[in-house]
């Protein structure tokens, strides 16, 4: 049976399972070569960004707004004298609304919530080892996240996108020549998976994390000891993070050389 044959059978099959397809590009009915190409880099993170939450409650709201803009304040004087990244660093504006307990099963009112978030990263981990020692979390003020990043990621990405690309190209020629077809043109490309009734399945492929952080591999420690401290020296640790994109293209194929 000649490649056109067999391949004209699954693109029938594709053509049945269209209406189930959520994708804005559809399946084509004639010949075609679905191939996914996917660019990958582990790189160290250069970037390590604290999230914050600033809150308090009080029956006076400007009370609590007192409170939290006073911890807002210290918050971003720590962030400034550890050197966090300037343009990283962002307070919200405040938000304020009533809050309730219950008391023998009756909702009372317990006082206005005031809060505000805060962000900054920093571009070492001693860095942040500083500002974490210099913190001194409690009730009104709660570190909520802690998470390595890349300062390069979108011109990363772009660039594993386009590896991406022209992988789907060397691959795409690759089967054809391998059957003795040949590509006839492009037909759809995305980097989100199709999902039809052939073949492969879109929860089939490998989907790709934003961002995972990596144990880091075995190297000397450096740490950042705390001044008058007892205890063995302490240290934030970065491990390596993976960046991964993935293209799916559709190409248009015929028999012949």
């Amino acid at each position: 049976m000649k490649l056109v044959s067999a391949l004209l059978l699954s693109s029938t099959l594709a053509v049945a399972a269209a209406p189930a397809w959520a994708q804005a590009n559809s399946i084509p009915s004639q010949p075609h070569l679905l191939v996914k190409g996917e660019g990958t880099r582990i790189v160290m993170p250069d970037r390590f960004t604290v999230d914050l939450l600033v809150k308090a409650l009080d029956m006076q709201p400007d009370a609590a707004r007192a409170r939290v803009q006073d911890n807002v304040g210290s918050v971003l004087a720590a962030l400034k004298r550890h050197r966090a990244v300037a343009d990283t660093v962002r307070a919200d504006n405040l938000t304020i609304q009533p809050e309730h307990r219950y008391e023998n099963g009756k909702q009372v009112f317990a006082g206005t919530r005031v809060s505000r978030r805060v962000r900054g990263s920093f571009a070492s981990t001693e860095a942040l080892q500083g500002f974490l020692r210099d913190t001194n979390a409690n009730e009104d003020l709660q570190i909520t996240a802690l998470q390595p990043g890349y300062s390069k990621e979108a011109a990363l990405r772009a660039e594993l996108k386009a590896e991406a690309a022209a992988q789907t190209r060397q691959s795409a020629k690759g089967l054809a020549e391998a059957y003795g077809a040949r590509i006839t043109g492009l037909y759809s490309i995305s980097d989100v998976a199709p999902s039809f009734a052939y073949g492969v399945q879109a929860g089939t492929w490998p989907r790709a994390e934003k961002w995972s952080a990596r144990p880091a591999p075995p190297q000397p420690p450096s740490s950042v000891e705390a001044t008058g401290s007892m205890r063995p020296p302490e240290s934030v640790q970065a491990g390596p993070i993976s960046f991964n994109e993935n293209v799916y293209a559709i190409f248009l194929i015929q028999d012949g050389p």
